[in-house]
């Protein structure tokens, strides 16, 4: 092990030593703000999912350039009883969408599925959040949101994190009046330490509160939103927001050497291909190769499994995604295309079985909370890139998102995170953007064990599945995995996107096998929650390459 890796382990350990374990319940999220919301939820009598939807609610305050209610969500939930839970509360594209919206004049407007009115789906978040309380919570959403509703009203420091996110977009946020009004000042981004006040948001958190989610998919938002859009070139309606649905969907189960992993199905590809990835690598001794070797054989099934994703995924309401991707046979198939000794070229998707008739029914944020009684919540948000469409809807304080970049505007043209799609993935009306986001929970012997999921992108992918190979194959706790040093490589570009803390030796050895190393400071942020089924104590912990907060009682 190169000396800067074992400087890494070193420190997820020294973490893991100096964190406390917590017998009744645990939190993992991004920002203090949120994690102490999750626990003050716990306090006031709640379970992990009133814990998690408090702390999601929060960072639409205090981490809102990643996450919110303009926004999206998928909720994995393993509940008490046994019941095992996913909320769907993706973004849909308007009824007015359609495949060729952005194409102006025969030409590609690439910034239109990006920035502006064009670019946002009908967000999700909070009908999925109503509809996780109401099935396996213990407080109501007033309770969690009035919370959230006064830190709005009263400001909060923002931190480095925010501030560098806010001085990136500041140019493009100055574009729509009540969006500056929030984030800039005397037009100037707020800086690390100033207040960011929302007093409309609070408005807003406190009008959910009283009146329900109805008034803001039937009534008062959804009438300012239509508004706002038809006077601003955009296809939204309020119907639009009356006619969003947030489904169950049938979880995705998958085996990785002995555990039972618990995934979203589609439109996440996050469960689809963390399922098919450990599956692939299962045929070979991770745990006891060097690594160089270990980055490779990974790094090869990575790609495999984004081959796939560019072809079969997208909205199972409208796109036939085959289960045979999580196939045991298929990915024993796609294990035997990898050489051990040199890259292989990957020239397009696979064909998993019974793909005809067996299917399935970003900047972002990853929380998860976990309690005694059994509950446990893997919970990602998003209103993808920084900032989302850069629209704040006036007299609103909501930020909307920029979802509908996630479909594939046109077949073969790269998204902001340079994933390619087709047609399974192509813009429709009522159709929900595909996903990257992985919430996952796993069981060992039928009981709960592990929750993680991450934020960034495609890497969401990468990283939840790395989390999970460290703490399964390696026997690390979540501080000592979440410490250790990332790779991602998602088939085009065609490149291998890895941190230098790897050490030049592994580096050197990674390139000579083939792979086009794209070196990096870090990336992602990953969260997680392990549980020692001996001594009954939950071991939360938040990535260090980002603040944030791990807590228990």
């Amino acid at each position: 092990m190169k000396t800067t890796t074992a400087l890494l382990f070193l420190a997820g350990c020294i973490l893991n030593a100096a964190e406390a374990s917590f017998p009744k319940h645990a939190i993992a999220t991004v920002h203090p703000l949120a994690t102490q919301a999750g626990m003050d939820a716990f306090a006031k009598g709640g379970n992990a999912i009133d814990a998690a939807v408090a702390a999601g609610l929060t960072l639409g305050v205090v981490d809102g350039h990643n996450s919110g209610i303009g926004g999206g969500c998928f909720f994995v939930i393993h509940a008490a009883d046994g019941t095992v839970t996913c909320i769907d509360g993706r973004e849909m594209a308007p009824a007015g969408a359609h495949r060729v919206m952005y194409v102006i004049d025969g030409k590609l407007d690439e910034e239109a599925s990006k920035t502006g009115a064009l670019a946002s789906g009908v967000p999700g978040y909070l009908k999925a959040c109503a509809a996780a309380q109401a099935k396996h919570g213990k407080l109501k959403l007033a309770d969690v949101l009035l919370p959230a509703a006064e830190i709005a009203a009263k400001g909060f420091p923002i931190d480095e994190v925010y501030a560098r996110k806010l001085a990136g977009m500041a140019d493009k946020l100055a574009k729509f009046p009540a969006s500056a009004a929030i984030f800039l000042k005397d037009g100037k981004p707020l800086e690390k330490g100033q207040p960011l006040v929302q007093t409309d948001l609070a408005a807003t958190y406190r009008s959910v509160a009283e009146k329900g989610v109805e008034w803001f998919y039937e009534g008062e938002f959804a009438q300012k939103t239509g508004a706002w859009m038809k006077a601003n070139g955009g296809i939204m309606t309020a119907e639009d927001f009356a006619n969003y649905k947030a489904p169950e969907r049938a979880v995705i189960r998958s085996h990785y050497r002995g555990y039972e992993l618990l995934t979203m199905p589609p439109p996440s590809s996050g469960g689809v291909h963390v399922a098919q990835i450990l599956n692939i690598i299962e045929h070979f001794p991770i745990r006891h190769l060097r690594a160089s070797s270990r980055i490779h054989v990974i790094t090869e099934a990575m790609k495999l499994a984004f081959a796939d994703r560019a072809h079969w995924l997208g909205d199972p309401d409208f796109a036939k995604v085959p289960r045979g991707l999580v196939d045991p046979d298929y990915a024993a198939e796609l294990a035997e295309k990898i050489d051990l000794d040199h890259t292989t070229p990957v020239s397009g998707h696979g064909m998993p079985p019974h793909w005809e008739g067996d299917v399935f029914g970003k900047h972002t944020t990853f929380l998860c909370t976990a309690d005694a009684e059994g509950n446990w919540v893997a919970l990602n948000q998003t209103i993808n890139t920084a900032f989302g469409s850069k629209v704040v809807i006036p007299g609103t304080g909501v930020l909307m998102n920029d979802e509908m970049d996630d479909f594939a505007v046109q077949p073969g043209v790269p998204n902001a995170f340079k994933l390619i799609g087709a047609e399974a993935n192509a813009v429709a009306p009522g159709k929900r953007p595909l996903s990257s986001m992985s919430p996952t929970i796993v069981l060992k012997d039928g009981q709960p064990v592990i929750v993680t999921g991450a934020a960034g992108g495609p890497t969401i992918i990468t990283q939840a599945l790395l989390l999970l190979t460290h703490i399964i194959d390696d026997g690390m706790l979540p501080a000592a995995a979440l410490a250790e040093p990332r790779f991602h490589h998602q088939w085009n570009p065609d490149e291998l996107k890895i941190e230098k803390a790897f050490g030049e030796d592994t580096l050197s050895r990674v390139e000579k096998l083939g792979h086009k190393l794209a070196p990096t400071s870090g990336f992602g942020a990953c969260q997680a929650i392990f549980f020692d089924r001996d001594k009954k104590l939950f071991y939360p912990a938040h990535d260090p390459r980002v603040p944030g907060k791990a807590d228990g009682k």
